[in-house]
C-alpha cells in the first residue's frame, strides 16, 4: 500500500512513525480497522468485548475482545460532517445527504418516498444576506472591473473583502448569520399563509388540501454571509404520497416563494453601543424549477443533489477562518486570519456582552452562524439517522455471514442475544496513522470514483441499445 517515493516526502518525524506502523506486527489488522472507518483522520478508540448467544439455547455462538487488536482497542469513525476534520466521514455524510435529497426529487421506495414526487412542483431556491457594504467582485463573470478598478482573477483572496473596512457593517453581518435560522423559520411560516392568498383560501383550508416540503442547506458566501439553498416542493394533503390539487401550480409557488420572502422582517433590539436593527432576506432571491431530464437552462435532479450535498460538509473554513471556537481576543490574534473574516470575528466576540443570549463569542468561529448547515421538513424524504441505519444493517448482515451466524432475514426465528461491554479509550492517531489513513481513504475515493465511472458508462452503453 505505502509508496517510497512519495513517503520520501514526509517529515522526518512522520516518516518514522510511519515505517514504525508499517512494520508492526498487527499492521494488516490495523489497515482492516481503518478501511472498515473509510480512512477517518480521528477515529475513536473503544475498549470490550461481545458475546453472541442463540437466545433459545443459551450457545455461545461468537465472542470477540479488543485485547487481540493493534493497541488493544477497536477503532470506529468519528462521524464529523466538517470536511476540515474529517474528510473521510464528511464524504459520507455529503453521500447521505445526497441520497436523501435525491429521494425526495426522484423518489426512492425503500426509502419511504413514492416515484410520483417527480411529479409535483419543485423549485430549487436560494435565499440570500443583503448588503452591509460593497466587497470586491466580478461584475458579470469578471468580464467588468470591479468597483476598485480591478479585473480580479476567479481564486484572487481580495473577492468578497470589503472595499473600505472602516464603513463596512461588520456589526450587521455577524448579526445577520446569528439570526438566519429565525429568518429561514418566518419564511417557512409566511410561505404557506402566501400560499393559502393566492390560491383562494383559508390557511387551514390550504393545509387540509396541501404539504409545503423542503431540504436545504447553508453556504457561506465569500463575503462572509450565509446563504440557503433549498429544495421546495409541492405535496397533497398526506404529503409525499399523494399529489398536490391542481391549484397547486409551480407558477404559484414561485409566486408566494419571492412574496414571503420579501415579507419576513427579524427585530434585534438596541444593546449597548448598537442601534436597534430590522433584518430582512437580501434582493438576490433565486428561484428556478427542477425537471427531471433538464435542458441547458433548466436545473436537474442529480445537479440539485450534488450541489446540496457539496456545501453540507462545508463551513465558515472557506472564507479562512477556523473550524473551532476561539473564545476571546486574545485567542483570535494568535490565528493567521485573512483581514475580512479577523473582523468578523472580532465583531462577533465585541457583540457578545451586549446580546449574551445569542451566545456569539461561541460562534465567532463561524462567523455568528449558529443553525443547522443540512436541514428537512418531516415528510420530505428518509433521514439521515435511517440511511446510517441501512448501512448499519448491511454491514452487520455481512459480518454474520463472515461468522457462519444466521442470517435473521432469512431465519426470523433464529433470534440471538448480544452482550457487550465496551468503555471509550481514547481517539485520533499518530503522525504516521494520519498520513496511512490519509492514503487509505483516497485509495477507497478514488477506486469509489472508478466504480461509479464504470456504472455511468454500461448505462450509457445499455441506452444505445
Amino acid at each position: 500500500m505505502t509508496d517510497t517515493a512519495t513517503m520520501a516526502g514526509l517529515d522526518p518525524t512522520t516518516l518514522a512513525d510511519a515505517l514504525r506502523v508499517a512494520g508492526s506486527p498487527g499492521f494488516d489488522r490495523w489497515q482492516d480497522q481503518i478501511r472498515r472507518t473509510g480512512g477517518c483522520s480521528d477515529p475513536i478508540h473503544l475498549q470490550g468485548t461481545t458475546v453472541t448467544r442463540d437466545r433459545a439455547s443459551g450457545q455461545v455462538l461468537h465472542s470477540y475482545s479488543t485485547e487481540g487488536e493493534p493497541g488493544g482497542s477497536l477503532r470506529v469513525a468519528c462521524g464529523n460532517r466538517r470536511a476540515s476534520r474529517c474528510p473521510a466521514c464528511a464524504w459520507t455524510y455529503a453521500g447521505d445527504t445526497y441520497h436523501l435529497i435525491r429521494a425526495g426529487l426522484t423518489g426512492d421506495v425503500a426509502k419511504g418516498t413514492p416515484e410520483t414526487v417527480r411529479d409535483h412542483p419543485r423549485v430549487f431556491a436560494t435565499l440570500t444576506a443583503p448588503s452591509f457594504g460593497p466587497v470586491h467582485n466580478r461584475p458579470a463573470g469578471g468580464h467588468r472591473p470591479c468597483r476598485c478598478g480591478t479585473h480580479h482573477p476567479e481564486n484572487d483572496p481580495v473577492l468578497g473583502t470589503a472595499l473600505d473596512p472602516l464603513t463596512y457593517d461588520y456589526a450587521g453581518a455577524v448579526l445577520w448569520n446569528n439570526h438566519a435560522s429565525d429568518l429561514w423559520r418566518y419564511f417557512t411560516i409566511y410561505l404557506r399563509r402566501e400560499i393559502a392568498k393566492r390560491a383562494g383560501l383559508t390557511q387551514q383550508a390550504a393545509r387540509d388540501q396541501s404539504r409545503i416540503s423542503f431540504g436545504k442547506v447553508a453556504e457561506y458566501q465569500k463575503r462572509g454571509a450565509v446563504h440557503f439553498h433549498a429544495v421546495i416542493r409541492f405535496d397533497g394533503p398526506d404529503g409525499p404520497d399523494t399529489p398536490p390539487p391542481s391549484w397547486a401550480t409551480l407558477d404559484l409557488l414561485d409566486d408566494a416563494i419571492r412574496a414571503a420572502a420579501a415579507r419576513v422582517e427579524v427585530d434585534v433590539p438596541p444593546a449597548g453601543d448598537q442601534p436597534a436593527r430590522t433584518l430582512t432576506w437580501g434582493t438576490q432571491l433565486d428561484v428556478r424549477p427542477i425537471l427531471a431530464f433538464g435542458d441547458d437552462t433548466e436545473i436537474t435532479e442529480a445537479a440539485v443533489a450534488s450541489y446540496v450535498a457539496k456545501y453540507a460538509t462545508k463551513a465558515a473554513e472557506i472564507t479562512g477562518g477556523p473550524d473551532r471556537p476561539v473564545g476571546n481576543h486574545e485567542a483570535l490574534t494568535l490565528l493567521d486570519l485573512p483581514h475580512h473574516t479577523r473582523r468578523l470575528m472580532a465583531a462577533c466576540l465585541d457583540l457578545h456582552p451586549a446580546y449574551p443570549e445569542r451566545r456569539l463569542r461561541d460562534w465567532a468561529h463561524m462567523l455568528g452562524f449558529r443553525g443547522h448547515f443540512s436541514t428537512k421538513s418531516r415528510s420530505y424524504s428518509t433521514t439521515l439517522g435511517t440511511l446510517r441505519q441501512i448501512r448499519a444493517d448491511y454491514r452487520a448482515s455481512q459480518e454474520r455471514r463472515r461468522l457462519g451466524l444466521p442470517d435473521l432475514d432469512e431465519h426470523p426465528e433464529a433470534t440471538t442475544l448480544v452482550i457487550a461491554h465496551w468503555t471509550y479509550a481514547g481517539h485520533g492517531h499518530t503522525p504516521g496513522e494520519t498520513w496511512l489513513a490519509a492514503t487509505i481513504h483516497n485509495d477507497l475515493q478514488a477506486n469509489r470514483e472508478l466504480a461509479r465511472e464504470a456504472r455511468n458508462e454500461l448505462h450509457d452503453t445499455e441506452g444505445e441499445w
